[in-house]
């Protein structure tokens, strides 16, 4: 399938408007802090939230707006992520309630998410002060101000849309992400949001997702640490005027394409961006018994502490790679494990049937100086891939995460 990249994010589907102000949340009146986001018609939704035990309170409140497969709207502040706090709750349904009063949008129709400091109570106050401004801005050509307005540490925006035909209409599927650090499996502290004028079934939007997730998002580590506040939300408005799909089929196969291409390039840019990163790191494994084996030995050696500081040194330490495909927990031909170093300055073979062969080092380190960099491992056990995406793990990380509060 081929599909043709655009640039205008959340809003590249028809009937979505979205917009991003500083309403006064963060206290950097340079950092935009309140992100809306509004479809023209009511939505098959569908999300994933955090395997963290500890979640924060828009989570509770979006699981039960959403408890009908249906939405019109998302609300995102960022500069605090309104989790442990006694009022979390309430605060959240305020901020659902605000969107009603400004957009006639029920409340119960209304994603709710927030990122930031966890433990620190979040006012209402300056979110209703900005309330008529956020909704001013609502445009349908305004996905970066959104985007912007989502993040906290990262660097750069991270935004994806394609176009692609279903049932002879011309269809968008697009997404604003945020993603930094606390970036683990399952999920991370991520908040992504998806929109698509495709109709589709909230219930096949849900199962879309789901699959989806196992192979991207789910296999996307920056250092470690499974977040509070993940949320990861898909609006479908039906406006490409498509027939609606409720089944599997060819057009149901077609839209996950169309959804593989945006997420995984949004895990991508997560991982190039994480906190302090210098590389980006993809690990592709193949020959693997099963799928489960190679996405356990994928995510293991890009969550490698070990693996990452090489990476981050430029060090073709290959033996850091092998000693986390061991405690994967996958069962491993050892004696049959290939590793080679990509990138765009070439690829050099420093591993096979499980012993070291004779390479260059520097060549190697050529190699691992550029930006984005693969470590590829080959396995004899069967037919089944998997790949994981992930960053280095520099001094900077240490930094930013040492006075995060401050």
């Amino acid at each position: 399938m081929i599909f043709t990249y655009t640039d205008k994010g959340v809003c590249a589907a028809k009937g979505f408007r979205a917009a991003g102000i500083h309403c006064g949340v963060r206290k950097n009146k340079t950092k935009k802090d309140l992100c809306l986001i509004v479809s023209d018609v009511k939505c098959s939704a569908a999300a994933l939230y955090t395997s963290n035990l500890v979640k924060g309170a828009p989570i509770t409140v979006t699981k039960q707006n959403l408890s009908d497969g249906k939405a019109q709207a998302i609300i995102v502040n960022s500069g605090n992520a309104n989790t442990c706090n006694s009022d979390g709750i309430e605060v959240a349904r305020q901020m659902c309630a605000l969107v009603e009063k400004y957009t006639g949008i029920p409340a119960s129709d209304v994603v709710v998410a927030s990122t930031g400091v966890i433990g620190q109570k979040l006012s209402i106050e300056p979110i209703r002060n900005g309330m008529q401004t956020l909704v001013d801005g609502l445009g349908y050509n305004n996905s970066d101000d959104a985007n912007e307005a989502i993040m906290t540490t990262d660097l750069k925006k991270k935004s994806v849309a394609v176009t692609f035909t279903l049932d002879g209409k011309e269809c968008h599927i697009g997404g604003i992400a945020k993603g930094s650090g606390m970036i683990h499996p399952n999920l991370a502290t991520m908040l992504v949001f998806i929109t698509t004028d495709a109709a589709i079934s909230s219930e096949m939007l849900e199962k879309a997702l789901r699959e989806d997730v196992k192979d991207t998002f789910n296999m996307t580590s920056i250092d470690g640490d499974t977040s509070t506040n993940d949320t990861l939300c898909v609006l479908a408005n039906g406006l490409a005027g498509n027939r609606e799909i409720i089944v599997e089929g060819e057009d149901f196969e077609i839209f996950k394409q169309a959804l593989r291409a945006i997420t995984e390039k949004m895990c991508r840019m997560i991982a190039a961006d994480g906190e302090g990163a210098t590389r980006m790191m993809e690990v592709r494994v193949s020959g693997a018994a099963d799928e489960d084996s190679a996405r356990k030995i994928a995510k293991s050696i890009a969550c490698s502490s070990l693996v990452k500081t090489a990476v981050f040194g430029a060090d073709a330490n290959w033996g850091r790679v092998l000693c986390a495909l061991g405690y994967s927990g996958a069962q491993v031909d050892v004696g049959a494990v290939g590793v080679d170093f990509i990138s765009e300055k070439g690829e050099i073979a420093v591993c096979r049937d499980g012993s070291g062969v004779e390479f260059s080092e520097e060549k190697a380190k050529e190699i691992l100086l550029e930006d984005s960099i693969i470590i590829n491992v080959t396995l004899k056990d069967g037919s089944a891939s998997a790949k994981a995406f992930g960053c280095d793990l520099t001094y900077d990380y240490v930094k930013i995460n040492g006075d995060y509060r401050t």
